[in-house]
């Protein structure tokens, strides 16, 4: 491993690696130490570079958490490097750059998960518990991971966060999946916009474009879902929008 990295370990040799991708020291050596103390053995890199050598030298971790701007080779750089390697780690930015189009871009690169550096522990530790250790939850409640959850021609794989619509795989990031599944899994019931948000983002947790901001974010969302279902279906048209309220899931008459 490269000399500029270190590396903790968990007592237990079961731990899920995590690697800790950030060019602020004082950061890694913080989140690194809460981390080992849930459980997780810790790699730590101060660039992209320095991480891509040692995941291609076999160091592949369960997750990364990933910073956005750092020498060398910046986070969004790294993630592609990865993926042009078959290296198919997932990976969570974290970082400060909040904005909105940043979390487009990285999403649309292929990370699970987006969340800002000023979240909580719990908050990242929930994340990287459902990635790694298959926990499952929507909103508050725990999910049953035994069987698929169907509705129609939608299919749920909660022991491997995968959509399926029509026997076709959905290109669903981990985010987009859990709020199909959010939907789904309400029978005629309606889902607000804030119960959405409040599962991306955590709960109570306030967005930017005034008081409420949150309801662009969730419709982007939305968009998105919406578009990657069309790919599959053209005739998609089972999330239906209750304006100034939220969405419904809808099953095809």
């Amino acid at each position: 491993m490269p000399p500029a990295s270190a590396e903790r370990h968990s007592r237990a040799e079961t731990a899920r690696r995590i690697a800790i991708v950030d060019d602020d020291a004082l950061f890694r050596e913080s989140l690194g130490l809460n981390l080992v103390e849930n459980g997780y053995a810790v790699e730590e890199f101060a660039d992209g570079a320095l991480a891509l050598e040692a995941f291609i030298a076999g160091g592949v971790p369960s997750a990364v958490l990933l910073d956005w701007r750092m020498p060398n080779l910046d986070g969004p750089g790294l993630l592609r490097s990865m993926r042009e390697r078959g290296l198919e780690a997932p990976v969570i930015f974290l970082t400060v750059l909040g904005e909105e189009t940043y979390e487009e871009a990285a999403l649309r690169i292929g990370a699970v998960d987006f969340i800002d550096k000023s979240r909580s522990l719990s908050i990242i530790l929930q994340r990287l518990r459902i990635i790694t250790e298959g926990s499952k939850t929507v909103g508050d409640r725990a999910v049953n991971e035994s069987a698929p959850i169907v509705r129609g021609k939608l299919e749920l794989r909660d022991d491997i966060s995968r959509a399926f619509y029509d026997g076709r795989q959905l290109d669903l990031t981990l985010t987009e999946f859990n709020i199909v599944r959010l939907l789904a899994g309400q029978v005629d019931t309606d889902v607000t916009y804030r119960q959405i948000y409040d599962l991306v983002r955590g709960k109570d947790f306030v967005a930017g474009y005034g008081e409420e901001g949150y309801r662009v974010n969730v419709r982007s969302f939305i968009k998105r879902i919406r578009q990657k279902l069309k790919e599959v279906d053209d005739n998609f048209d089972c999330i239906a929008n209750y304006p100034g309220f939220g969405y419904r899931w809808v099953d095809p008459k």
